[in-house]
């Protein structure tokens, strides 16, 4: 099937109609960090059920918009400001309403509640034109989303469902939203042990899983439609917990994740401080509710996410982060040959799914790679045609846009990484480039091919950019995961530099001129580069970063009921230690060896951030400060754990680049 490509720009069009974007700048030969730095200028790209309608939120610096507009002639149907709210998703309730996901960092002292990041949700109703936010007519109710919100048609129409708060009661409860009116009726009671509910396609609550801290205890609850739930299963879970993740095939069957060695027979192995290792949780399991009876599901590699119906919300495919990409894998035959007739018309582009309508003909799809910045697309099957919707950073056309190379290497002791490498634009034969390491966070988490704005902006200057998927890191198996337990500061430290010796090895890199660039776990990692495994860099520039592990663990224990939280053990595990107290913190904490800080530092850290308090990085400053170190230290107003702002995260880039040239020119 052949597909043709039309030049039309829809998210410009809707922009300008509402006076939010500026004309585009002309190309220059080297883009301004701004065009990098700026949030994407179209997001959260979803078309309606009937595939009639399509929602967006366009993005001009900080200021955001949702639009929505008719598929056939781009007409705008509606559009509303969002300001400068960090939109976080946005879904079709229906064909009519449109919900906005948006989130603000708060302290609510009256309830004894730390600083935390809150969703709200905005209830967009097409037919009488207004926005009404969740629960905000509801009495006793906070207008705040507790957990995900989950879309269902059932008899009487599309309906929202979502967990909220009643102060005056005191009780978490799961509510069916009417998105024409707002008005809320409760469905049943939860309470905070609640991790995750199923609805049928119909919107009947048929299971349900909990975690008791004190007990250290996972549950699955299970109901057939219209009954009372009834204990499925429960397991003793201090890591590694199972997980509920939606419907299965059929709409009496949920998706667990678990270890269950009584039905596969194998033999559950240990982690290092004797818990049920991460292998344990590669198995993916139809549990029907009817029944009880648990099906193992096989897959050939264990998937990164799963797919569901955009109308049953029934399993219908999976996809996997690879080396190379996104790859997609269907069970439904229709939509596995709607996926392979995509893939061909997008080869090379690195095509991914973002959303498409209930019948499947109408999609939409995002293109990025290497000398692609990433752009939406809206295929209809029926025509065999595809149109632009938006391009996510339209001043960064190709030529601005460094080319991404996957690689790998051998680690000292023989352990094979990935990574990738971006080269400055115009680069296709790299020698002797100056070189920055970007360390991913996480640690469980990993960097992917593709356009990475931050990795990119760094190339812009010059600069080759190492991103190294070491130890530790998710998407290569659990073996591999696991490697990285008891690893901070040392093996997955030297996986990062060991990649500095292979590209110097290779020609590719200049080892006299290296930096270390990361955030959250890699900012712990660039300050680690700086005193415990300092060989390789010149410099380094710790955004949100963990300086001082005892702290952080300690911290950690305070945020929730219980101070052995399930958290706390995750981290006690990946750190390598039992409890906080543990000696062994105090030779992997970067604050703790201000005096062996062998170059210039750089922090910075945003005000509002609740994942890494940014205690951590006014403690390193103070510790360098004391030990008479070179650094510079600044705080980002208004700036969370993800960089969620334009201004703040320009500002990182200006900063930190000028930073990077000072002490590690380019030239």
């Amino acid at each position: 099937m052949q597909f043709s490509f039309k030049g039309t720009r829809a998210s410009a069009r809707i922009a300008v109609a509402l006076c939010l974007v500026s004309s585009a700048t002309q190309a220059q030969d080297v883009a301004p960090l701004e065009a990098y730095g700026a949030l994407p200028a179209i997001e959260f790209v979803q078309v309606s059920p009937s595939g009639d309608r399509l929602a967006y939120v366009t993005v001009a610096g900080d200021q955001r918009a949702l639009v929505v507009t008719q598929v056939a002639d781009g007409q705008l149907l509606t559009g509303a400001r969002v300001g400068n709210a960090k939109v976080r998703d946005v879904e079709w309730v229906g064909e009519d309403a449109v919900l906005s996901t948006t989130s603000t960092t708060q302290s609510i002292p009256l309830f004894g509640v730390s600083k935390t990041e809150f969703f709200m949700g905005q209830m967009h109703d097409l037919s009488g034109r207004r926005m009404r936010q969740v629960f905000s007519d509801q009495t006793g109710m906070w207008p705040i989303m507790v957990g995900p919100p989950m879309i269902r048609q059932t008899a009487d129409g599309a309906r929202l469902f979502v967990a909220g708060f009643n102060f005056t009661a005191g009780e978490v409860s799961l509510f069916g939203i009417n998105p024409a009116t707002g008005n809320a009726r409760m469905l049943v009671r939860s309470d905070f042990d609640v991790e995750t509910d199923v609805l049928s396609s119909d919107g009947v609550l048929i299971a349900r899983s909990e975690y008791d801290e004190r007990r250290k205890q996972w549950t699955l609850y299970i109901a057939a439609a219209g009954q009372r739930l009834r204990l499925g299963w429960t397991t003793h879970a201090p890591l590694d917990s199972p997980a509920l993740l939606g419907l299965g095939r059929t709409d009496g069957t949920v998706l667990v994740n678990a270890r269950r060695p009584d039905l596969t027979g194998e033999t559950a192995g240990e982690g290092p401080d004797g818990f049920a290792s991460e292998e344990a949780l590669n198995d993916l399991f139809e549990v029907d509710v009817v029944t009880g009876t648990w099906t193992r599901l096989d897959f050939e590699a264990h998937p990164s996410f799963l797919i569901h119906h955009p109308r049953s919300r029934l399993l219908i495919g999976s996809g996997r982060v690879g080396h190379e990409g996104t790859e997609y894998s269907f069970i439904d035959p229709a939509a596995g040959r709607i996926w392979s007739t995509i893939s061909r018309a997008f080869a090379g582009r690195a095509p991914e799914l973002v959303s498409w309508s209930d019948d499947l003909r109408t999609v939409v799809v995002m293109s990025g790679g290497s000398g692609d910045s990433g752009g939406y697309h809206l295929v209809d099957l029926d025509s065999r045609a595809s149109r632009i919707v938006g391009e996510t950073y339209p001043a960064l056309t190709a030529d601005r846009v460094g080319t991404v190379r996957a690689i790998q290497y051998t680690a000292e002791d023989g352990l094979e990484i990935h990574g990738y490498l971006t080269l400055p634009p115009g680069v296709t034969d790299p020698k002797s480039l100056p070189l920055i390491v970007l360390a991913h966070g996480g640690p469980a988490s990993r960097d992917v091919m593709g356009f990475d704005w931050w990795a990119q902006a760094i190339a812009s200057r010059g600069y080759a950019v190492l991103q190294a998927n070491f130890r530790g890191s998710s998407g290569y198996g659990e073996a591999f995961l696991e490697a990285g337990y008891g690893e901070w500061g040392r093996k997955m430290q030297t996986d990062l530099s060991d990649g500095v010796r292979w590209l110097a090895g290779q020609g590719i890199a200049d080892p006299a001129r290296v930096c270390i660039v990361g955030a959250s776990y890699g900012g712990y990692a660039a300050l680690a580069g700086a005193t415990i495994d300092r060989s390789a860099y010149r410099c380094a520039v710790s955004v949100a970063g963990v300086s001082d592990l005892r702290r952080m663990l300690e911290w950690e224990a305070q945020q929730g009921p219980r101070r052995d939280s399930q958290v706390v053990r995750y981290w006690n595990r990946f750190m390598g230690v039992e409890r906080a107290n543990d000696p062994s913190l105090e030779a992997l904490s970067p604050a703790r060896l201000a005096d062996e800080a062998g170059m210039p530092i750089m922090l910075l850290h945003g005000r509002d951030d609740t994942v890494v308090p940014i205690d951590q990085s006014r403690t390193m400053a103070s510790a360098l400060r004391a030990a008479g170190k070179p650094h510079e230290m600044i705080e980002l107003e208004g700036e969370d754990h993800w960089l969620s702002r334009a201004d703040t995260r320009q500002r990182m880039l200006a900063e930190s680049l000028r930073f990077i040239e000072a002490h590690n020119p380019s030239d």
